[in-house]
């Protein structure tokens, strides 16, 4: 008795047979306009959202980290946060470490409520509840971010934590979090931080004339940017940098791209290129 077989299309077997565990980093210039305090650009967002319902679609698994943006960095900034501990003002402090843990979850909620429109329940896990310490070698339970279950994705932030020193408390940003996400969570294929002002790593600031893209860049290639250190307390596109490279030390695929145009994100899982800067 002859026993058919039916053989799929390579694009078919890709749907049934998903392979990709990804991670998403949602940059706080993305999401807010870090100008501005506390103004969240819902479109950004809504944008990035759909294409990971897509990717939830294609049985990929995703998890999704975001930054602080305006929701975070101005109120730490004008209070010092990411020194510690000032004995001159740490009444004022300590309030403030309470006014941006709650900014922070004001915004991390309107990333759940993008994603149930897509219906898809984003799990939250602030870091303030289960990470202490600064830095990549920060301590805290990272597998509860590797659970999976259909229709969930787990969804972490920059967030000020607590420090069990002199300094009391400090800021541990998303892009730390991603370095120990994809170092101990076995199985990470594509590590994807998404910009909020340019296509990738460039040659000069976005704004500067004849600033280029570079699409393949490793830790041994300088890099000429501009921290906007009135806004931003964590280092900026220098820590992204500086991260990526330790991620792909473990990951294949490290990818730096445009955030405003998330239907890159797809391409790049489709074809494995997309535009943008790929790190090595």
């Amino acid at each position: 008795m002859n026993t058919a077989i039916c053989v799929l299309p390579f694009e078919d077997m890709r749907i049934t047979m998903p392979n990709n565990k990804i991670v998403i980093k949602l940059g706080g210039g993305l999401i807010t306009d870090k100008s501005q305090y506390k103004l969240v650009r819902e479109e950004r967002i809504k944008s990035v959202c759909k294409v990971i319902s897509e990717l939830k679609k294609n049985e990929e698994s995703v998890i999704l980290v975001h930054g602080a943006g305006s929701f975070g960095h101005l109120e730490a900034k004008k209070w010092y946060l990411s020194t510690g501990h000032n004995i001159e003002i740490i009444d004022e402090q300590r309030l403030a470490v309470k006014n941006v843990r709650n900014d922070m979850m004001e915004l991390n909620n309107y990333v759940l409520k993008y994603l149930k429109e897509f219906e898809i329940e984003g799990i939250s896990h602030p870091p303030s509840k289960w990470a202490n310490g600064l830095g990549a070698q920060f301590k805290g339970d990272i597998s509860k971010l590797g659970y999976e279950k259909k229709d969930t994705i787990q969804v972490t932030f920059g967030d000020v934590v607590d420090v069990h020193n002199e300094k009391e408390f400090g800021i541990l940003s998303g892009d730390d979090i991603m370095v120990r996400i994809c170092k101990e969570i076995p199985g990470i294929t594509h590590c994807i931080f998404l910009l909020g002002d340019t296509e990738g790593l460039l040659t000069k600031p976005p704004n500067e004339e004849d600033s280029e893209l570079i699409t393949l860049w490793s830790k041994e290639q300088k890099i000429t940017g501009k921290h906007e250190s009135n806004q931003d307390v964590t280092g900026g596109i220098f820590l992204k940098a500086e991260s990526a490279s330790k991620i792909a030390q473990n990951v294949v695929n490290v990818w730096m791209i445009d955030g405003r145009k998330p239907e890159r994100i797809t391409e790049l899982i489709k074809t494995g290129n997309t535009i943008g800067t790929k790190v090595i």
